[in-house]
């Protein structure tokens, strides 16, 4: 079945169960007939077992195929069950069946992934002969590393009791692999930081392996402000979006060795500082900041009423933002006047925006602001008496009840207004009918009015006259039969 994304993208879940073990799946179709396949590899912490599926992909225009690292109920990186690596080979038969399916090769598919997802993304591109290769912070000894830190992973992947034999083996999986591959074309991408805790044990030993590799890029995060192996990812994000466009696209980026980050805590910052306030648009002291006239500080208003206005000699426009937000730029008039509203939709609640001008040669003024407040929209009277359904005499019959937020509640029968009522200040009302009711069934519809004269949505009240009135509410005689008579 399919599901949207956050960005609109529809997820497609299944199974692949053709191979030794069942592997589940979630894919994405391409946007704009993108060609290629983008294959994404789950680290340890992905929600469900799937990774980077929190919508960092959602404007992607490839394929995408996130494969969830579950097996028999516990993760494999993608390898393993018990020492056997049918795992792998089922995991492979799956991104094989969506390539076919797709009419592509692997040499338009980019397998993608971090940690564990990482690893895997290198052993099974390298191993199978992928194009594209993008190992974020992956682990080359497998076998040590569930051991020392996935204790139960390692139970699943290497045999109870975790055989030393079996730890051996399968750290030697990922860098035999590096070192044996013939055709050392693909295009890898790999990521890591010397602040990793794992980096000096897990990656940077196997950095040599990759010296004849054509196109092997090593981005090293460099920063004080990664703390641990799961801020590397997270650090990079705009790099590797950027990254995973031009793959999509069929370009690959050539890095080399790339050493990023390079923050220097508390360094002198006054020259750049001078500079910038010598080339500042802000021309605080000769251009002053506009003036809102409405809204009033403090005021409150409809959602469906917020209109801004004000002046601005010396400007062409002003622009108007909300939590660093932009909503809009009008003109200024000749006057220096100027007006603002759109159908941006308003919370309830409390709002703050800001506005500066803007003068013909694009230098800006100083912020002003404003502070108001949308208030909650009325909502439909509360109907006591008569209770929904029921039978009452003609004589018997008055309305009560409660209206938040209106001054006066009308009363409508067959879109007849029947009477208003006002609204007190413990926010009841009641209304009787100066006329007498027909028997029959009645539906009443009753709605609030607020300060503003703005109708909130309406309740139908459906009841039921047993006993002769005089004149209905509507002016028919209450000898006239109901329609269903005629």
């Amino acid at each position: 079945m399919a599901r949207p994304t956050s960005g609109g993208r529809r997820v497609h879940t299944g199974i692949e169960s053709s191979g030794a073990h069942p592997v589940e799946y979630r894919f994405s179709h391409a946007r704009n007939g993108n060609r290629h396949l983008l294959v994404v590899f789950a680290n340890f912490s992905a929600e469900g077992g799937y990774g980077w599926s929190n919508g960092v992909f959602d404007d992607l225009r490839s394929n995408i195929l996130w494969i969830r690292d579950r097996f028999d109920g516990e993760s494999a990186y993608y390898l393993c069950r018990d020492m056997d690596f049918s795992v792998e080979q089922s995991v492979v038969n799956l991104i094989g069946r969506v390539l076919n399916a797709l009419g592509l090769t692997p040499d338009q598919c980019t397998l993608w992934g971090g940690s564990k997802g990482g690893s895997a993304a290198l052993y099974l591109g390298l191993r199978y002969g992928f194009r594209n290769i993008v190992s974020l912070v992956p682990q080359f000894l497998v076998g040590t590393y569930v051991r020392d830190v996935h204790p139960r992973t390692a139970r699943h992947m290497l045999g109870e009791g975790v055989p030393e034999e079996h730890v051996r083996a399968l750290d030697a999986v990922l860098p035999d692999t590096v070192r044996s591959v013939p055709d050392r074309k693909a295009n890898v991408y790999l990521l890591s930081s010397p602040q990793d805790e794992q980096f000096p044990v897990q990656v940077e030993p196997f950095l040599p392996l990759f010296q004849d590799y054509e196109n092997f890029n090593f981005v090293l995060s460099d920063s004080p402000h990664i703390s641990d192996h799961t801020t590397v990812t997270r650090r990079n994000v705009p790099l590797l979006m950027g990254l995973a466009n031009f793959l999509v696209d069929g370009i690959s980026p050539r890095f080399g060795t790339v050493r990023n980050g390079l923050e220097e805590v508390g360094a002198d910052t006054s020259a750049i500082d001078a500079y910038l306030r010598t080339t500042t648009l802000v021309r605080g002291a000769s251009f002053p900041p506009p003036v809102l006239t409405r809204p009033a500080p403090g005021e409150e208003l409809r959602a469906d009423g917020v209109r801004f206005t004000g002046t601005a000699p010396g400007a062409v426009r002003v622009s108007l933002w909300e939590d660093g937000k932009f909503l809009g730029t009008p003109d200024v008039a000749a006057d220096g006047g100027w007006t603002w509203e759109t159908g941006h939709a308003w919370g309830v609640g409390e709002h703050c925006v800001r506005v500066f001008a803007v003068d013909a040669a694009g230098h800006q003024s100083r912020r002003a602001e404003v502070r108001f407040s949308v208030a909650k929209a009325p909502t439909a009277p509360i109907v006591s008496a008569p209770a929904q359904g029921e039978e009452r005499a003609a004589d018997d019959i008055g309305f009560t009840g409660l209206a938040r937020g209106a001054v006066q509640v009308g009363l409508r029968e067959r879109g007849v207004l029947l009477g208003l009522a006002s609204v007190g200040p413990d926010q009841g009302w009641s209304w009787t009918s100066p006329e007498g009711w027909r028997p029959g069934a009645h539906v009443v519809e009753v709605f609030g009015v607020d300060a503003a004269g703005v109708e909130t949505a309406s309740y139908a009240v459906r009841f039921t006259v047993t006993a002769e009135g005089g004149r209905s509410s509507t002016g028919w005689p209450s000898s006239e039969p109901d329609f269903a008579d005629r």
